[in-house]
């Protein structure tokens, strides 16, 4: 092995144990790769770039466009209603039905474009027929795989093994060259799902009318559980506060559904409406969480404690740093920051422009130029200055402090009585930053003064905490604690099903900006006008502490609001309602525009007139040009990150012929399987294939598996295009778990799946398909010597 190889081999498996750990984007991944080989030399620029010029990933992102035509221009939407209603109302005719449907229109469009399309068709179609939706969805995403293997441009693995053929001196499969394989493998799956593979499926209820399926969804995110009312008495602190000051949500987590008064409800009401003496304000979210409040009753304020304060700030120190353009912090939140595990120091406060925000600042984003001041003790403080995070770090006056920031006005001094409920709990699990923005900057205990103490420090009964803060929270606090609890709401419910709020469910676009963000950055009540209750994942409901999750493609989102704002999510291409709201059918005047467009491209294709790449991206073009989608609609339809993935990997796939690795790994393979003949070696190799599928990209695995395939064919003297086709075939049948394919894993929330369902059913379907091509290959493609 020479340096070269195992330089290429060792690139090769960091960038495996990355896909696999998902430690950094996939995307990233593939660039980082393409940027090292260019660094070593293991491949010169041109070469390092060539994958962005790679006729496969021109067609592959032109297809997004087309099938992105074909679907705002609601011709998919036709032909998939239209097909249905010849399925009739019984289990076996419907998933044949949604199977046969889905693979077509994978044959010619995107499977993941496919599959985000079907989805609320099939989740309607369920509610409809009162079929669980578990039986359907699935085999929904399995059929969008099944179609791909049908033709050329029906999944990236084709393409890819196509070009790599060329790049290799053979000539390319044909558009539908995968067709008499791919075709029989789509039906084989078909039979067997709908006989057999049904019986593994879950069953899962299916909702039904508008009013079921109001109780379905509250009854699946567990909402009722979930629901409590609080009421004001009449001498509470709260009466004559506006909602955000009162901090009900913000204090324990809870989201707020209605207000109700004097016999009448209002659904999520405004947050400036002042609170009432009787009012009672329906809330969702977790009840011992908001009975923990109490804990807090028995604090006892210090009203003088100046040697207290006098100690500390001669141990603590302020600055004010400046967050540099191009930090890794710029945009993120402030809690997410981690400015106190990062840097041992704890943010204040932050002036933009000419505003100083000093008050829930959890959930503020940072912006580059941002001023932010922070304290933490003097070496900590010092040390800021070698952060490359900052461009600045400037020490304040007193004056400038309390001039800028108020900082003496917001101190106070809190004593823990001896046998508090807080006694022997962490400041972490005080959750006292949670609550009100509080800071503990000391304890004080025995003598002995604790500064910037840490979030594992406990507390006992008879510490003083200097707190920084504002000192009428804590009368708040006191409120909060004093709202009577109601838990019996079942007619307070009632507010849900009102004609002004409604409840619907949605999942997120595979190719949604909005995957990997926590609730409390989007802020759904902000910036959509509704509010977020629940979401259903791998099977389970999360519907507490929803702040601090982060969203994943396949999460089933409970969402609540207002019809109309509802209605307008239909349109947002971050969702797929799942609930139909009555939104309006999209204009189907340009269908058969569209429609003759696709077939065009098609036909060019068959005819020779013009290579795949070229046609898919002069049809891409004609689709824009005749108005079936614009420009903007175009750049969102196309997966960017499979685009720079297939794109960064293409010069690892270089670099392996290139170096000798492939044939390296492909002596291997023939010094374990070549003795019992190039079959059983087409047999390793798609066993290793169809493996791979559960942890690396299909597009990155057939770039990784080709120069290994080239080399296993060459050296025994055959033609590679069986083995290819095999591959191909093995990539694309990524059945076995939900991160084998974003069409599995899109289908995951709604239809209320595990990781176990995809092994139930996935295995036995990957081991027909694999016992189909194994029997099929040799008669379609038999092997041919060089």
């Amino acid at each position: 092995m020479t340096f070269e190889i195992a330089l290429v081999l060792g690139i090769l498996g960091i960038s495996l144990i990355l896909f696999i750990s998902e430690v950094i984007r996939m995307d990233l991944v593939a660039l980082l790769v393409l940027g090292t080989l260019a660094v070593t030399g293991l491949v010169s620029s041109s070469e390092a770039f060539a994958g962005f010029s790679n006729s496969a990933v021109i067609t592959v992102w032109a297809m997004f466009i087309l099938s992105e035509g074909l679907t705002r221009t609601g011709i998919a939407n036709i032909i998939g209603r239209q097909v249905m209603r010849l399925a009739g109302r019984k289990e076996i005719a419907m998933i044949v039905v949604i199977m046969i449907t889905a693979a077509v229109l994978s044959a010619f469009m995107n499977n993941i474009g496919v599959a985000a399309l079907m989805l609320p068709v099939v989740v309607d179609v369920a509610r409809r027929t009162r079929i669980p939706v578990s039986r359907l969805l699935m085999p929904l995403a399995y059929a969008t795989l099944l179609g791909g293997l049908m033709t050329l441009i029906g999944t990236p693995p084709n393409l890819l093994v196509s070009e790599a053929l060329v790049q290799n001196g053979y000539a390319p499969f044909g558009m539908f060259d995968f067709s008499p394989l791919g075709g029989t493998i789509m039906l084989v799956g078909v039979v067997f799902v709908a006989l057999a593979g049904r019986l593994m499926l879950p069953k899962r209820a299916a909702r039904r009318s508008r009013t079921r399926s109001q109780r379905s969804l509250r009854a699946r995110y567990k909402l009722q559980e979930q629901t409590f009312l609080v009421r004001v008495p009449v001498d509470s602190v709260l009466v004559g506060k506006t909602i955000a000051e009162s901090r009900i949500g913000v204090s324990t987590g809870l989201v707020i559904l209605a207000l109700e008064r004097y016999g009448r409800s209002e659904a999520l009401p405004n947050r400036q409406t002042v609170l009432r003496a009787g009012d009672g304000i329906l809330v969702q979210g977790r009840l011992d969480q908001f009975r923990e409040l109490r804990r807090w009753s028995d604090l006892v304020i210090e009203r003088e404690a100046p040697v207290l304060k006098s100690m500390v700030a001669a141990k603590v120190a302020y600055a004010e740093v400046t967050l540099a353009d191009g930090s890794p912090l710029v945009s993120d939140l402030i809690r997410h920051a981690s400015f106190r595990t990062r840097f041992n120091v704890a943010v204040v406060g932050v002036h933009r422009r000419d505003t100083y925000r000093l008050t829930n600042l959890a959930y503020v984003p940072l912006r580059a130029g941002d001023r932010i001041l922070v304290q933490g003790e003097e070496e900590d403080v010092e040390e800021l200055k070698d952060f490359a995070d900052f461009t600045k770090v400037e020490r304040l006056t007193d004056e400038q402090l309390r001039e800028r920031y108020k900082v003496d006005e917001r101190m106070f001094v809190v004593r823990l009585p001896k046998y508090s409920d807080l006694s022997e709990v962490t400041l972490r699990k005080s959750r006292l930053a949670d609550v009100f923005d509080f800071r503990v900057l000391a304890i004080f205990r025995d003598g002995e003064l604790n500064v910037m103490p840490r979030g594992d420090e406990v507390l006992i009964g008879g510490d003083l905490l200097l707190i920084e803060g504002q000192l009428e929270d804590l009368e708040v606090l006191r409120g909060l604690q004093e709202l009577e609890i109601e838990t019996r709401v079942a007619s307070n419910l009632g507010a849900l099903d009102s004609e002004r709020l409604t409840l619907t469910d949605a999942t997120l676009d595979p190719r949604s900006s909005l995957a990997g963000k926590t609730v409390g950055e989007l802020n759904f009540r902000e910036r959509y006008g509704i509010e977020l209750a629940g979401i259903w994942r791998e099977g389970e409901t999360v519907g507490t502490e929803l702040a601090e999750e982060r969203l994943q493609v396949g999460d089933a989102l409970l969402l609540l609001g207002p019809r109309d704002r509802l209605q307008l999510l239909d349109n947002d291409p971050d969702f797929l309602i799942l609930t139909p709201l009555g939104q309006e059918p999209p204009d189907t005047r340009r269908a058969p525009l569209a429609a003759f467009i696709m077939m065009a491209v098609v036909a060019t294709v068959m005819a020779g007139y013009a290579p795949i790449a070229i046609a898919a991206v002069v049809g891409a073009s004609i689709m824009v040009l005749s108005g079936c989608l614009n420009m903007e609609q175009a750049y969102r339809a196309i997966d960017w990150r499979a685009i720079f993935l297939i794109a960064g990997m293409l010069p690892l796939g270089t670099a392996m012929q290139d170096t000798g690795a492939a044939a390296y790994l492909a002596t291997q393979v023939m010094n374990l399987l070549g003795d019992s003949g190039p079959w059983a070696v087409i047999m390793g190799l798609y066993v290793l294939t169809a493996l791979s599928t559960m942890i690396i990209p299909t597009a990155a695995l057939v770039v990784l598996m080709s120069p290994i395939v080239f080399s296993a064919m060459a050296d025994m003297g055959l033609q590679p295009e069986a083995a290819m086709m095999a591959i191909a075939m093995a990539a694309s049948a990524s059945f076995t778990s939900p991160i084998s394919h974003p069409a599995n894993i899109l289908v995951m929330g709604p239809g209320g799946y595990r990781f176990v369902d995809y092994l139930k059913v996935g295995v036995p379907l990957t081991i027909v398909v694999f016992i189909v091509v194994m029997i099929l290959l040799p008669v379609l493609w038999p092997l041919k010597p060089v």
